[in-house]
């Protein structure tokens, strides 16, 4: 197979980009993703704008979504008009493919959520295969899903790879590999990364995301929680293993280097970010591949979609989970809920609080 293409997440703040220009400017990033629905009601800068139209131009733009929010339990007309802004992004700017994330955000106001995991369910693969589906049908180019950083317990963590697996088969999707994401679950859950990963269906990972994050204080005096805050360093045990998991992915195509705009602004940060830039950019070039011909993913035809598939019962659970993580509830009433999909009995006590926090700081008011 050939080499992953190296890239960046483009931010929209000015000194994301003054910050990364020398990368820029000697040709070193080969390809850029872009959140594109995150300045939906927003104007772009004409800097950013040019700057994107020059990657779609050269067939190396990267579309990445963040609040279709795959897993409502209802189909809302905000998905609807996502929808429609969506086909008039992709009809404006030409884009390789479109990813979104794994999870729930929230049924009655997604600003207030986090993706939060769903159990693998039969409901609950019937209602992410249909929005899925619909995302496809949308757009004539291949489309993906992103694996989660956050998971209430270990078995959230053990059914992922198994859940999207089966979620982007009707459409002949593909998987991006956040190795940051899988990192966080390892820490919170004690876990191995590469055991987690192959648990993961790998020839479908067409794309690998690369970050840092940052420590949350436990609650109740046990270990940390990681947390995927985009805001630092990619870990030393992220780049350790990275070779190895580049030799096990047969059909990669691109690796995405992730951090937030507002966080390059000393020189000491810039240089970190260069450095794991520089780092993965030779690891890149040294790494062994899997041989043979590479995938070429394109758009399976699945024809109409009738109703949106929808179900009450899981809208109610989603909308009720949602209102006692925001409003801090308990942990205790949180798991002595007797909801019917989720079972927070079996959810580990640090998570449940980590999740409270994670809202309250995207909801301040």
């Amino acid at each position: 197979m050939k080499k992953p293409l190296l890239g960046l997440s483009m931010m929209p703040e000015p000194e994301f980009v003054s910050a990364v220009l020398p990368i820029l400017q000697d040709h070193s990033v080969d390809v850029l993703e872009w959140s594109f629905d995150t300045l939906y009601d927003l104007e772009e800068p004409e800097w950013l704008s040019g700057l994107l139209d020059f990657y779609a131009e050269n067939n190396r733009l990267l579309g990445h979504g963040v609040y279709y929010s795959l897993f409502d339990a209802r189909w809302t007309e905000r998905q609807e008009i996502w929808l429609e802004k969506l086909k008039k992004e992709v009809k404006h700017r030409n884009y390789n493919h479109i990813t979104e994330h794994f999870g729930f955000m929230n049924t009655e106001n997604f600003h207030q959520g986090v993706p939060l995991p769903v159990p693998l369910h039969s409901k609950t693969l019937q209602i992410g295969k249909d929005r899925l589906g619909r995302l496809q049908d949308a757009v004539e180019i291949p489309v993906g899903i992103e694996n989660l950083a956050f998971s209430f317990s270990v078995n959230d963590v053990k059914e992922q790879g198994e859940f999207l697996d089966k979620l982007v088969e009707d459409i002949d999707g593909f998987l991006i590999l956040d190795l940051h994401n899988i990192y966080c679950q390892s820490c919170n859950f004690e876990t191995d990364m590469l055991e987690m990963i192959r648990m993961y269906p790998l020839e479908k990972v067409k794309e690998i995301h690369l970050s840092g994050g940052s420590w949350q204080e436990s609650a109740y005096g046990k270990k940390p929680v990681r947390r995927d805050t985009h805001d630092d360093r990619i870990p030393e045990d992220i780049l350790k293993i990275l070779p190895e998991v580049l030799s096990l992915c047969p059909n990669l195509d691109y690796i995405i280097i992730e951090r937030l705009g507002h966080t390059l602004k000393t020189e000491s940060e810039q240089k970190i970010f260069f450095d794991d830039f520089e780092s993965v950019k030779k690891m890149i070039s040294k790494a062994s591949y899997p041989s043979g011909q590479s995938k070429i993913w394109l758009k399976k035809k699945i024809g109409a979609y009738s109703e949106p598939v929808e179900d009450q019962l899981l809208y109610d659970e989603q909308t009720k989970l949602t209102q006692l993580l925001f409003n801090g509830s308990s942990v205790q009433n949180v798991k002595d809920q007797g909801f019917h999909y989720f079972k927070p009995e079996n959810w580990d006590d640090e998570m449940i609080f980590s999740a409270q926090q994670i809202i309250k700081k995207w909801n301040p008011y």
